[in-house]
């Protein structure tokens, strides 16, 4: 990433723009304005576009405090501090500003700059929205402060911000945009600001204009991700006109403005992040078109140095064509096993040093970093202490690294790590288990290298997508996952991982219906021992003896996890089905080539 100030980046202001908004974008963990999955796949959007030479503008908001620095005490209990971190080390500031009105009076919103660059040198510019202004009134300096913190008006005036002001802020620098691409409803108000600038702006024709601009992707599968607003709310801090003109266009059922109601009805195009995710949605919305585009990862900046060294040797030019991974397959397994073996060295070493816990660096090894909360379960491989143990006895060593963070306010997610944490504590001597603090980029290229073994086991059909199993694959780490989300489309059993609990049921039937994922308490428990159960019955007859019986076998799995998933699940492709099925903007011009042809070399 490189930073400087002016306005524009490697795509000309002549050239219509994609332009991309999202609440957050990971560009390192220098610039803390990210909590997880949604701004981490945000950031791999636009370094794959940088590397496709998109003309692409994208814009989040800058948050002085960061999501937050995570701590443990002894117990495992969360404790929360503001991310310390200075915007002027990592960024440009802008010497452009935009008015956006919020509650009847006028918010000044600056905009800091990163440009991301691509493998070709192509770049995409980030512009950070910022509120922290002398101009401004304490409490409206105070919206850019945390990511996802506050009350319902608090994340109301930051979706404020980012709609509204970011389509100001690419007004102001003279920017034509052609496709506003909205990752997530948290920037939907977009639509609004650009319904404000028509001549007619009650005119169904107006609307129509607006919808043509518009594409809009949903990752939410839980029906209480989806941020709704009250009508007095909205009235409150948007006016009562733009109640209005919005209910004269959209259908506002309850006297609630639904923000992902509000993008399907402004885009022209909407789609979900994985097959699976998508019936899910159609589900949730019904009457609406929904298609899919799985996720992906950038496979520039999730491959771990020694599985980089490996490839730039037998797959040169992979950075720029990561279809040509599927080369892997030629590379002999000693070579695979022999980098993994380094990238587990790291890791091992990290262990030690952040934790002073001592892994095994022979030790089949699971890692299970997510965020923290009830559906997806991190501490299912937990569930039956003595049955791990029976493991061990029967199948060889196991050792386990957890990592995630809890939502401040999530108290079930903040007592998985306290369980987590205990639960360590009870299994020393039979295994080791840690738990990581401050899981972030960095840390996630260790984890997704170093382990043996990555485990997803989310209460379907909850996980929409899921991008660590990727970046795991594209290490040679195989997946031992519940079938959901991207793992559907990525499992062959026994070729690039294993699954866990039964085949996906039909959306809507029994066990996979739309209701919260707490809601039936009978029915998750006596999913969750279905699921242990299966869990422990792959890791004792198929994992576990194929890693200690038959390493050759196993390095196999790892050299397929690359070649067929690792070469397939990256943000390359799925930037180009972006372009091709939702961007066509004249005057962008398509994503940079293909695959290369031939063989390796």
């Amino acid at each position: 990433m490189v930073v400087d100030g002016g306005p524009g980046g490697s795509a000309s202001p002549a050239r219509q723009q994609i332009a991309y908004f999202s609440m957050e974008i990971a560009l390192s963990d220098a610039v803390p304005t990210y909590s997880g999955g949604l701004g981490v796949l945000a950031g791999d959007h636009v370094r794959a576009a940088a590397d496709q030479g998109l003309a692409m503008v994208a814009v989040t908001l800058l948050y002085h405090e960061g999501y937050f620095d995570q701590e443990l005490d002894g117990e495992g209990r969360q404790r929360e501090h503001p991310a310390r971190w200075s915007p002027g080390a990592s960024l440009a500031r802008l010497p452009c500003e935009v008015d956006v009105e919020i509650g009847g009076r006028r918010v000044r919103v600056g905009a800091w700059r990163a440009a991301v660059a691509g493998v070709t040198g192509e770049e995409v510019p980030v512009y950070l929205l910022d509120t922290r202004l002398p101009a401004n009134e304490p409490e409206d300096q105070a919206i850019t402060d945390r990511l996802y913190g506050g009350d319902e008006a608090m994340r109301l005036r930051q979706e404020i911000v980012l709609g509204q002001g970011g389509v100001a802020l690419l007004e102001a620098l003279g920017l034509e945009v052609g496709t506003y691409h909205m990752n997530e409803g948290h920037s939907a108000l977009l639509a609004l600001g650009l319904l404000s600038r028509e001549e007619e702006p009650t005119d169904p024709a107006a609307w129509d204009a607006v919808r043509a601009r518009c594409v809009f992707t949903t990752h939410t599968p839980v029906p209480a991700g989806h941020d709704r607003f009250d009508r007095h709310l909205v009235e409150e801090l948007l006016g009562a006109e733009a109640w209005r003109l919005l209910d004269h266009h959209v259908p506002l059922p309850g006297g609630r403005l639904d923000m992902t109601e509000l993008a399907l009805a402004a885009s022209r195009w909407s789609n979900a992040v994985s097959r699976r995710h998508r019936e899910v949605a159609a589900a949730m919305f019904p009457g609406r078109r929904i298609r899919s585009i799985t996720n992906g990862v950038h496979a520039a900046t999730w491959v771990a140095g020694p599985m980089a060294h490996l490839f730039d040797r037998h797959v040169p030019g992979w950075r720029r064509h990561n279809a040509t991974l599927r080369y892997v397959r030629e590379i002999p397994l000693e070579e695979i096993a022999a980098a993994h073996a380094e990238a587990k060295a790291l890791l091992v070493a990290e262990v030690e040093r952040r934790a002073g816990t001592r892994f095994d660096p022979d030790a089949l090894t699971l890692g299970i970093a997510r965020r923290s909360t009830a559906y997806k379960r991190p501490d299912l491989v937990l569930a039956d202490p003595a049955r791990l143990g029976r493991l061990v006895e029967e199948v060889g060593p196991l050792q386990i690294v957890f990592a995630g963070k809890a939502h401040p306010k999530d108290g079930p997610g903040k007592e998985l790590i306290r369980r987590i944490v205990a639960a360590a504590r009870q299994l020393r001597g039979t295994l080791p288990v840690c738990f990581l603090e401050g899981y972030g980029m960095d840390l996630a290229r260790l984890l997704c290298a170093g382990t043996d073994i990555w485990c997803n086991t989310p209460r379907p059909p909850y996980e929409a997508s899921g991008t660590s199993g990727m970046k795991a694959a594209l290490n040679g780490v195989p997946s031992l996952s519940i079938l959901d989300g991207w793992w559907i489309e990525g499992h062959i059993e026994g070729v690039t991982g294993w699954s866990v609990g039964r085949e996906p049921a039909p959306v809507g039937s029994a066990g996979a219906g739309q209701d919260d994922p707490s809601g039936d308490l009978a029915a998750a428990d006596a999913a969750d021992r279905a699921d242990a159960a299966s869990l422990y019955d792959k890791l004792s007859s198929s994992v576990g003896p194929l890693f200690y019986r038959h390493p050759d076998r196993f390095a196999e799995v790892r050299r397929h996890a690359i070649a067929l998933n690792g070469s397939w699940f990256t943000t390359e492709r799925m930037v180009r089905e972006y372009w091709l099925a939702a961007y066509e903007v004249p005057g962008t011009g398509p994503p940079g080539p293909g695959p290369a042809p031939g063989g390796p070399g």
